[in-house]
């Protein structure tokens, strides 16, 4: 008697242990085919194929009219940092002084950003004092003797030629943005591109207001 229950013991066991077997070896191979299988041979978690792509996706997601913006905008926001820069010793206004302390704001750090981009697709960062816009129909850019015009200039003078300049380069930018949301690919580019058209257009009818016109 104590026999057959020993023997019927040992195999209730046996019987056990090849369904925990065959149990195992479902769970093993179940997943083997998916994107989302999370253990490698020995083990050990393994990222997902499908979980790191988007990432490399959105890195190389941009077309020529991107790194067109990329380029043009450096030396354009450049341009307007250093006209910007000339208003603390030499503006009359308070409101051109603020004005002028908005744009550096705004625009040295657009500068970073669009660098980081271009170095990130493999593209050259226009050089400190690369200043070809051809590509944009010179975009409102200031010409050399404007420039140096805008320097020699103070007070009431230096007001009415910063706003009447700055208008012109802010309607260049409006219009590089413009050309970037139509044909750009790069979604924070174009997000950029979009901030751009609406702080410039206000600096814009800011500058506008104070000169007088309507």
């Amino acid at each position: 008697m104590i026999g057959k229950r020993s023997l019927l013991r040992r195999s209730a066991t046996a019987t056990v242990a090849a369904s925990a077997a065959l149990v195992l070896a479902a769970c093993g191979n179940g997943n083997g085919s998916g994107s989302d299988a999370s253990a490698g041979h020995n083990g050990h978690a393994v990222t997902s194929p499908s979980a790191s792509a988007p990432a490399s996706q959105a890195q190389g997601q941009h077309n020529a009219a991107d790194a067109a913006f990329a380029k043009g905008m450096i030396p354009h926001h450049r341009q307007a940092v250093e006209m910007a820069g000339l208003a603390p010793s030499r503006a009359q206004s308070a409101e051109v002084k603020k004005l002028a302390e908005d744009v550096k704001k705004a625009q040295d750090p657009e500068i970073k950003t669009l660098s980081g981009w271009l170095t990130s697709w493999g593209e050259q960062v226009p050089a400190e004092g690369e200043m070809d816009h051809s590509a944009h129909g010179m975009g409102g850019m200031m010409s050399p003797q404007e420039m140096e015009k805008l320097r020699s200039s103070s007070g009431k003078a230096f007001d009415t030629a910063f706003m009447e300049l700055m208008i012109k380069h802010h309607e260049g930018a409006v219009d590089m943005a413009k050309t970037e949301k139509a044909q750009g690919a790069f979604p924070d580019a174009k997000t950029m591109a979009d901030a751009i058209i609406t702080s410039q257009s206000a600096e814009i009818e800011q500058m506008n207001k104070l000169l007088g016109r309507s």
